[in-house]
């Protein structure tokens, strides 16, 4: 496990679990929301942040953190081990909400409500971004380690095991 990916859908735990996996591994963690966001809410553009994201992936080793559906091949292409946070919708809300007010080092600003757009986001994850998510695992899945994990419970578990 050299170049990893975590998916899923916002408010899963994909950052937590990547810190708990960078803190197991030594692996380097990026942040994708890091790239494109700008501590001013603005973004990059899409040619600076596949600029950055190509030097990235460029490297021996890295965790990435985050779903970007448009760049999700060029990861998975470079990456050999994925794991997708396919977490229940109520856990997945619950885990962004819980978060307003924090400050968080997978993102530039801290958030003081729960985003009207972002929550409907989240809630249409399930129908809009997980179906294409498998279908590249599917394209993807004969040489790369790929494990789905379904709760919370079953990430625990696999960090306490590493």
């Amino acid at each position: 496990m050299n170049k990893v990916l975590i998916i899923g859908c916002p408010g899963s735990g994909k950052s937590t679990f990547a810190r708990a996996l960078r803190d197991k591994t030594n692996l380097p963690l990026y942040y994708l929301d890091m790239i494109w966001h700008k501590p001013d809410r603005t973004t990059v553009t899409a040619a600076e942040f596949d600029r950055q994201l190509t030097t990235l992936l460029c490297q021996p080793q890295w965790i990435i953190d985050g779903n970007y559906l448009r760049t999700m091949e060029l990861r998975l292409k470079q990456c050999d081990t994925v794991f997708l946070l396919d977490i229940p919708l109520e856990t997945c809300l619950a885990g962004a909400e819980s978060r307003i007010g924090q400050k968080r080092e997978d993102l530039p600003w801290v958030e003081y409500e729960f985003d009207r757009e972002f929550k409907q986001w989240i809630c249409d994850f399930r129908s809009d971004q997980l179906p294409q998510i498998y279908e590249l695992l599917k394209k993807y899945n004969a040489n790369k380690k790929i494990i789905v994990f379904k709760t919370r419970q079953e990430i625990d578990k696999y960090i306490e095991q590493l």
